[in-house]
């Protein structure tokens, strides 16, 4: 993995966001998203399943102090003692908090994530360190993380007693590893980056390509979930999974056959950002993510997996 362009990529990606979401601590305040789903939205979303006997926290939010946070609301909210903990990929925001929960949480994660994390959260985790002295700050002491209690191949079923979770690793798409969780009966996907709600598709490096990210999606619709909890921007119903496949669809024919006429790709970023604001206006507003900034990212991954 060429580890300077996935630093350079993710830096523009975390300092866009660093301007445009909510600041990176997160509050005890959740919503209700289904029966057995509660979300504390932030930098990410995080999050809590509850069963009779037994709890799921879905992301840590970035550092201890927020892992602490999110653990002392799961508590509030658990009916049985039993807390499990999962990350939808390897990123600080999603995954350095777990120090912050209790030594008898039990981690779970997917094997191809945990080698990404293996591999490459010690970059990332200096890559966050650089962004700002807040991020500097949360992340302070967070060395290497631990090692799951559970590492599973493509699929774990976890029986929470009144509500089951399906965590799958279904491919790769915004990285290698990404997570997916469906929650039943309810029906809830949590869909880390592989799903959002009107923001611009974004590979992180090397960690897939958009021709895998639409198999993916394949794979997600036929799951027919009622309910989507994106990991940055707004909960939605299962409709998202088509509207994303629609929109990367529909964005990448333009870029391609742009790169036919012989466009470079900054050409190429320049006249579909103002495609981009004209065919897709409440993506475009969407304060959730720079969407317009990230056309440009966009264009490069789509013009690289052509060659």
């Amino acid at each position: 993995m060429r580890f300077p362009a996935l630093g350079l990529g993710l830096l523009s990606v975390a300092v866009a966001a660093q301007a445009q979401f909510p600041p990176p601590t997160l509050s005890e305040k959740t919503t209700r998203v289904s029966e057995h789903v509660q979300v504390i939205l932030g930098f990410p979303n995080v999050a809590i399943v509850v069963g009779y006997q037994a709890t799921l926290v879905v992301d840590t939010g970035l550092g201890p102090s927020n892992g602490a946070t999110v653990a002392r609301v799961a508590r509030k909210l658990s009916k049985g003692r039993k807390l499990y903990l999962t990350t939808t990929h390897f990123h600080p925001e999603h995954a350095a908090g777990e120090g912050g929960f209790p030594a008898e949480t039990i981690l779970l994660r997917p094997a191809v994530q945990q080698q990404e994390l293996v591999e490459h959260g010690a970059e990332l985790l200096a890559l966050f360190n650089r962004l700002s002295p807040e991020y500097a700050g949360l992340l302070k002491g967070v060395g290497q993380l631990r090692t799951p209690d559970v590492v599973f191949e493509n699929e774990l079923t976890l029986d929470l007693r009144g509500a089951t979770a399906r965590l799958m690793w279904l491919g790769a798409g915004h990285t290698k590893g990404d997570e997916l969780i469906l929650i039943d009966p309810d029906r809830t996907l949590i869909s880390g980056d592989i799903v959002q709600n009107k923001v611009v598709p974004g590979v992180a490096g090397e960690g897939g390509s958009f021709g895998s990210w639409l198999t993916v999606l394949d794979k997600l619709e036929a799951l027919k979930p009622r309910y989507v909890v994106p990991d940055h921007s707004r909960p939605g119903d299962g409709s998202l999974i088509a509207q994303e496949r629609a929109f990367l669809q529909d964005m990448r024919s333009r870029t391609l056959a742009l790169q036919k006429q012989g466009l470079s790709a900054d050409d190429a970023g320049k006249r579909l950002t103002e495609e981009f604001k004209s065919a897709y206006p409440e993506w475009a507003q969407n304060s959730d993510w720079p969407n317009v900034t990230s056309i440009n990212g966009f264009v490069r991954q789509v013009y690289a997996e052509a060659r």
